[in-house]
């Protein structure tokens, strides 16, 4: 008399194979990581190379005060330490050649090569300030797609690169607006704010953004990506379907951190000292879910931006 009963020993052997399965994947998923980890890396260091070298030309023949707030640090190792401002302005004017400029700055009379030099500086800030703070999301993405596809390093570089194109277009736009403040006289020779009214415009702006709808929606979508993509069913994900997905984070990005970006154009475009506090706050703020945060963030900019308002009254 036939029995249909299940074989206890052929399903442990089964679960085990399963298990040892799901291990394997989790072992080759975590060895990938690192080589992830390794080449954003070495895309953040190359900004903070660029930049660094920048101010390394910049440094012994600049007054750095007028790079913006604290960047007059660096006079220490320059001429222009403890000069009174008349001096340091007549000693920058005879030591900086009026022809050439210096290591990836513009010359006074804006050309091709120049947008390209400006161009190039936006991309290394973003490399500096925006790749670090994507590194939760990657890292979620990684996560989610080592248990779906076959190549989770390739895929997550991918949606690295989507991610980057975007600030490539914002680093475009930058550039002609630098240009555009330029050529109006609002920015400097040291691509600092030549007024106050510059710097609490951008301040102001910059502060009430925080408290948009738009500002938040996209935070959130940093707090908890959505893959538009990696969720489609095997048969209907394209090759490019990771690089797409990384547009869409990118974007998401962009319209959270677009306005903190832009206080660049406040504290002096060189102002190295504020590209990493900058990178700093917007890696914390989409890093740590917390309204409070960017609120409290939105709050200091009006304030300052207020003060700065406020003091241009005063001196009118």
């Amino acid at each position: 008399m036939g029995r249909d009963t299940a074989d206890p020993v052929g399903a442990d052997i089964l679960m085990s194979q399963g298990a040892k399965d799901t291990l394997t994947v989790d072992q080759t998923t975590q060895r990938g990581w690192p080589l992830v980890v390794a080449c954003l890396a070495a895309l953040c260091l190359s900004g903070w190379i660029y930049l660094g070298l920048m101010v390394a030309d910049m440094v012994p023949v600049m007054d750095m005060t007028e790079a913006g707030p604290g960047m007059g640090l660096f006079n220490l190792f320059n001429d222009f330490a403890g000069l009174p401002a008349e001096a340091r302005a007549a000693l920058a004017a005879l030591c900086l050649p009026t022809s050439v400029a210096t290591f990836g700055m513009p010359g006074a009379e804006w050309g091709l090569v120049d947008l390209g030099l400006v161009f190039w500086m936006w991309l290394m800030m973003a490399l500096a300030m925006m790749l670090p703070s994507a590194v939760p999301m990657l890292r979620a993405y990684f996560v989610k797609a080592g248990s779906q596809i076959d190549t989770p390093v390739l895929s997550t570089l991918l949606v690295a690169v989507g991610y980057l194109v975007i600030w490539v277009a914002y680093s475009v736009v930058a550039t002609l607006a630098q240009w555009g403040l330029s050529k109006l006289g609002l920015l400097g020779g040291m691509m600092a704010p030549v007024h106050l009214a510059l710097t609490a415009s951008v301040l102001v702006v910059a502060g009430l953004y925080q408290f948009t709808p738009a500002k938040q929606a996209c935070l959130y979508r940093c707090w908890y990506p959505r893959w538009l993509f990696l969720n489609l069913r095997h048969e209907e994900k394209e090759t490019g379907a990771a690089f797409r997905e990384g547009l869409m984070q990118g974007m998401a990005c962009l319209g959270c951190c677009w306005a903190m970006m832009t206080l660049m154009f406040a504290v002096g475009l060189m102002n190295v000292l504020w590209v990493a506090a900058l990178g700093v706050l917007m890696a914390l703020e989409k890093t740590f879910p917390s309204r409070w945060f960017s609120r409290a963030l939105g709050i200091l900019l009006l304030a300052w931006g207020g003060a700065l308002s406020y003091l241009l009254m005063v001196q009118s």
